[in-house]
């Protein structure tokens, strides 16, 4: 086991910058990204698809959703890591309860605090904000919480992770922004194309993230994919679903998506594409460095679709 050294626990108060960096950390950046990009694309989406406007006081439904949402993903997060102490000084030393700059103390309350004004909030907006929000925080906290702790069985921890990314947040914040924008409740082809790209795509993270962190997974026993197929069964596995999504959306764009730009997202996700191939042929999977990196550069697929995604609905 590799020797940790704790950092001395930080508080607001007395080192403002440096707690901030510690609950940047503890936030997980990467996902927080992907959360911030959803609520805005989805947003983008329905003022692209309903032909709204985007006035100031329709601004207020996003504001409230990204604050609930970021909220929520905060909430999930910390509460994997408060129960992964152990795993994590293993596989990610540099997290902030793990390398002591938080104390378990201090993750509850941030926990707790998020967890809450994620509710609050998404309860004074609508039913839809409110589903999503209760939904993602249920199978958040089933996912990492014992005595459920679904992340222990490796389908069960893909599905909740899929399930969120893919399905609720999409079709829950649709609903959220359309009925309070419009009034309407129909979800149009273009949002379940994108539902069905986000949740497979979200499928190939959900089994490739664990790469990484094989030692400690292998240690504390939580079985993974990675542990049960292999590190290159996996890569494959990974390259074969992400090319699933990126054809199935230039097909679908081109024969059967009204709402969006075919020209647009067939060169663009064609290209993807193929940065993807290339990508993945450098990836050694002998060098956890280069798998995390290549992990990291999965998840800036990730945000390029909810980047082109809108620009495609504003170019139909």
């Amino acid at each position: 086991m590799s020797q940790v050294t704790s950092n001395p626990e930080k508080t607001l108060l007395r080192e403002p910058r440096g707690w901030l960096y510690s609950l940047w950390k503890f936030s997980r950046p990467h996902t927080i990204i992907g959360t911030s990009l959803s609520v805005v694309a989805l947003y983008l989406i329905t003022i692209a698809i309903s032909e709204a406007t985007a006035t100031l006081s329709n601004l207020i439904p996003l504001i409230l959703a990204w604050i609930a949402c970021l909220g929520g993903n905060v909430y999930i997060v910390g509460l994997n890591q408060l129960q992964d102490i152990s795993i994590d000084k293993i596989n990610k030393p540099d997290l902030p309860v793990a390398a002591g700059e938080f104390s378990q103390r201090q993750g509850k309350w941030l926990v707790g605090i998020t967890g809450s004004l994620a509710i609050i909030i998404a309860a004074l907006s609508n039913q839809w904000l409110l589903m999503t929000i209760g939904v993602s925080l249920a199978i958040g906290t089933a996912y990492s919480l014992p005595p459920i702790r679904l992340k222990r069985f490796p389908f069960w921890a893909a599905l909740c992770i899929f399930t969120v990314r893919g399905v609720v947040v999409n079709l829950g914040l649709f609903l959220h922004f359309r009925q309070t924008l419009t009034q309407q409740q129909a979800i149009p082809p273009a949002i379940w194309a994108l539902t069905l790209f986000i949740l497979f795509f979200t499928i190939a993270i959900a089994i490739f993230k664990d790469v990484p962190d094989l030692e400690g997974d292998k240690q504390y026993q939580i079985t993974t994919f990675t542990l049960l197929l292999g590190k290159a069964a996996i890569l494959n596995i990974t390259r074969i679903i992400l090319s699933f999504c990126y054809l199935g959306m230039i097909a679908a764009a081109l024969f059967w998506l009204p709402d969006v730009n075919p020209i647009f997202v067939g060169m663009t996700h064609g290209a993807l594409l193929l940065v993807l191939w290339w990508r993945s042929q450098s990836v050694d999977l002998e060098n956890k460095s280069a798998i995390a990196q290549f992990y990291q550069f999965i998840w800036k697929l990730f945000y390029f679709e909810y980047l082109l995604f809108p620009i495609g609905c504003f170019l139909a």
